[in-house]
């Protein structure tokens, strides 16, 4: 199983003093694969704050991290404000973990996202997609499987997943080989625990850990995988329209990109099955989701081959 920070491995009063807050209230919050969040309240000023234990990261990443999230917000992005500990930084590291604090986005998560806010949505990712990335630092094609990430796949003990894998990828190579498009600065992961419904009705994007510079299509792919799929699992064709309109209201899209956004969110699709494989029959097996990968296999099945939106 993956080791995450629980409430009480919290060093509290070290990490109120750091950040100079009186009297923390502090419980869980829900969500995140890779690191664990806490909710801090200050009821003397009312103010509330995220405590993200970044499990998954060491000092250098957690601050490149923290870059990447301050940088979205000076452009103006609608994402969480990075808060400062007493020395000005931006990590804070209690008994060797490195801390981030940001300021509460009031508001929910609400998943499945509701159809009313998918356009929204599309239009929100459009934005972040017409950003100009060279303030950001951001890593190159990270959101893609790797060599190495091939090569534990040919390992992995369900030999037909393995075979399939490989089949899907050499698909979507042969794809992208004949469609070139010019890379943006992409979210990676918008999935419905990445938005916060904020009580406006306007949405907020969080969680930059998948963020690098890649191919806009693959991230739009990625939020169909994370925001159109209906009860069962499979790919909603009226919830794809919602969130491709929305999208093409503030970036157009090409007949071509159109034609070929499918093939991007089987892409999509197929990184997260070998995701969900690795971390739950490999890295942290975990028996209660060893067939967790099963679904984005099964969710393929409803992509189709055509313009899609």
């Amino acid at each position: 199983m993956a080791t995450y920070t629980a409430l009480g491995d919290l060093d509290l009063p070290a990490l109120a003093a750091w950040y100079g807050l009186r009297e923390p209230a502090v419980r869980p919050m829900k969500g995140g694969a890779a690191n664990s969040s806490f909710r801090l309240d200050t009821p003397h000023d009312g103010r509330a704050y995220v405590l993200s234990a970044l499990d998954n990261h060491d000092e250098a990443s957690a601050r490149h991290l923290a870059g990447m999230t301050r940088g979205f917000a000076r452009l103006g992005l609608p994402t969480a404000q990075v808060v400062a500990n007493r020395d000005g930084d931006d990590v804070t590291v209690v008994r060797g973990r490195p801390f981030l604090l940001k300021e509460l986005i009031a508001g929910e998560v609400e998943d499945p996202l509701p159809r009313a806010l998918l356009g929204a949505a599309g239009e929100l990712l459009a934005t972040l997609h017409g950003f100009s990335p060279g303030s950001l630092d951001l890593p190159v094609g990270t959101r893609r499987l790797s060599s190495e990430h091939r090569a534990a796949a040919a390992a992995f003990p369900d030999r037909d997943f393995a075979g399939w894998l490989n089949g899907q990828l050499a698909e979507v190579g042969r794809h992208e080989a004949a469609h070139r498009r010019t890379p943006t600065a992409i979210h990676g992961d918008l999935f419905a625990d990445n938005l916060i419904v904020r009580p406006d009705g306007q949405l907020s994007i969080i969680d930059w850990e998948t963020a690098s510079l890649d191919d806009p299509l693959l991230d739009l792919g990625m939020a169909a995988v994370g925001l159109c799929q209906d009860a069962d699992g499979h790919l909603a064709a009226d919830r794809l329209g919602l969130l491709v309109e929305g999208y093409a209201d503030v970036r157009p899209l090409s007949a071509e990109d159109r034609a070929e956004l499918p093939v991007e969110i089987a892409h999509a699709a197929t990184i997260i099955a070998f995701h969900r494989y690795h971390r739950h029959n490999v890295r942290f097996p975990d028996p209660a989701r060893a067939t967790y990968y099963r679904r984005m296999v099964d969710f393929m099945e409803s992509v189709p081959r055509g313009p899609a939106g």
